[in-house]
């Protein structure tokens, strides 16, 4: 399978935009709108200089029998190079069975579009969907969900998809999960390998050859992540980004809520409305019996806030209950939550606030908890695989 584009319909970089992505779009990070050549037998999706791009890869289209389309595709009418079938788009449902051997078939889209399940004459299958699409009509635990050995979707635009198809089983541990119809909501090179990775998937450059089935090196997802930041960084969103391509994630709330405090309401609110709607949330600063149990992934948002809790119980704020066996207990708190964090089977994503980088507190009790919250990360960085702090909403990798 040839991949004679990568882009968004409108290719990248845009040839209107002025933005900071299109700009530094360049070289492997250019992308054709998507078009693929599967066994040069069969094309999916059609765009402009198709054959042009065939050629540079070391194909022809010579051989292609048939050409469908997954989206209606704006703009000037594209041009059939000549000996093409003309391209046709597959009413949801419906199978083809081609003379070549491999049967394609059409799965209905949520937002428009068509998605083609593709089957070769060797048992191995594909799956594309259009841009901006996922499966609609997926049930978790339906016993005929196809397994998938090549996953390729908009991951970037609607990371969803991703998560419906790992809910039902369609994309498991073993699956080639390739980003395409790319565009310039995340710059291109080191940041979109690293989002993608953190979604279990990866992007290659036009013109790339893969062969489905064939052993790939699937991007590791951390299981233990920490993710740090000062206030307004983006920290939360980044936490948020790196499992919502995941099913059932359970967002571990430990602020709690606060009556009266109209402010806290609106704050918790916006989180909650940007969560992905399969989510879950628990309201709980009870972390380590959450960490021993089996079950999907946690979202801890955030670890300043157990520690607030963990404080107010051990009566960290009083100079003689601190001094009396406070801070002793408070240790103890932190140590639990790491060796949970160490043992833990689940993925989690952890948020936290960096602070201390230079204002000391006027208060004792300030400083206090500065030092125990710089202890805190460190102690919990330090069971994780990957440690992120994040500046401007830009991520910067300390570990992992």
């Amino acid at each position: 399978m040839t991949l004679l584009g990568t882009g968004a319909p409108a290719g990248l970089p845009r040839s209107d935009c002025p933005c900071a992505v299109c700009a530094s779009a360049l070289g492997p990070d250019a992308r054709a709108a998507t078009a693929l050549l599967v066994d040069e037998a069969l094309m999916l999706d059609l765009t402009p200089g198709a054959a042009f791009a065939a050629a540079r890869a070391g194909h022809s289209l010579g051989g292609v029998r048939q050409v469908l389309l997954s989206h209606p595709h704006e703009g000037p009418a594209v041009e059939v190079p000549a000996g093409l079938p003309q391209p046709v788009r597959v009413p949801d449902g419906r199978e083809l069975t081609l003379l070549t051997g491999h049967r394609v078939r059409a799965l209905a889209m949520d937002a428009g579009g068509t998605g083609y399940a593709v089957t070769g004459p060797d048992g191995q299958r594909l799956l594309y969907l259009p841009p901006g699409g996922a499966p609609a009509g997926l049930e978790e635990g339906s016993a005929s969900a196809e397994v998938y050995d090549m996953v390729l979707a908009d991951v970037v635009g609607r990371p969803d998809a991703l998560a419906r198809l790992r809910a039902v089983g369609s994309v498991g541990p073993t699956t080639d999960v390739v980003a395409v119809h790319l565009d310039h909501d995340v710059p291109p090179g080191p940041e979109l390998r690293r989002r993608l990775a953190a979604a279990g998937a990866r992007a290659v450059p036009d013109g790339t050859t893969l062969v489905v089935g064939a052993y790939e090196d699937v991007p590791d997802v951390p299981r233990r992540t920490l993710v740090l930041g000062g206030a307004r960084s983006g920290k939360s969103v980044e936490a948020e980004r790196r499992l919502e391509s995941f099913p059932d994630v359970l967002y571990v709330a430990t602020g709690g809520s606060r009556n009266g405090d109209t402010e806290w309401a609106a704050r918790v609110a916006a989180h909650r409305d940007r969560r992905p709607g399969s989510w879950r949330t628990t309201e709980t600063c009870d972390l380590v019996p959450l960490l021993a149990q089996d079950g999907s992934p946690l979202l801890i948002d955030c670890l300043s806030l157990w520690l607030t809790d963990a404080m107010d119980s051990v009566g960290a704020w009083d100079d003689a209950e601190w001094a009396a066996g406070g801070e002793r207990a408070l240790r103890e708190r932190v140590r639990e939550l790491t060796t949970a964090v160490r043992a833990t089977r689940r993925t989690v994503v952890a948020v936290s606030n960096e602070v201390g980088s230079g204002i000391v507190p006027a208060t004792a009790s300030g400083r206090r908890y500065r030092d125990e919250l710089g202890r805190l990360n460190a102690a919990f960085a330090t069971e994780c695989e990957q440690v992120l702090l994040v500046v401007a909403g830009q991520a910067l990798v300390l570990r992992g």
